[in-house]
C-alpha cells in the first residue's frame, strides 16, 4: 500500500485505534457507548472517524486542564 495512502487515512478500526489512543478495546468501546469517541459501522465493522480520534484527544486535554 501506498504510503501516501496510508497517511491520508480518515478511517480506524477499533484495533487501530486502540494503538492510537494506547487504550484497550472494552475501553474504547465504554468511551464509544458513553458518547467521548464517535463511531460509525459500515456493514458488521466498527469504524473510527480520524476527526473523532482529534476530537477525542482534545476532549481529554480540556478535561485534564481542567482536573488542574
Amino acid at each position: 500500500m501506498n504510503d501516501n495512502v496510508t497517511a491520508a487515512r480518515r478511517l480506524y478500526r477499533v484495533p487501530e485505534a486502540m494503538r492510537l489512543l494506547s487504550m484497550s478495546r472494552s475501553v474504547i468501546y465504554e468511551q464509544i457507548r458513553a458518547g467521548r469517541l464517535r463511531s460509525v459501522c459500515q456493514g458488521r465493522t466498527r469504524l473510527i472517524p480520524a476527526s473523532a480520534i482529534d476530537e477525542y484527544i482534545q476532549l481529554l486535554i480540556s478535561e485534564s486542564r481542567r482536573a488542574s
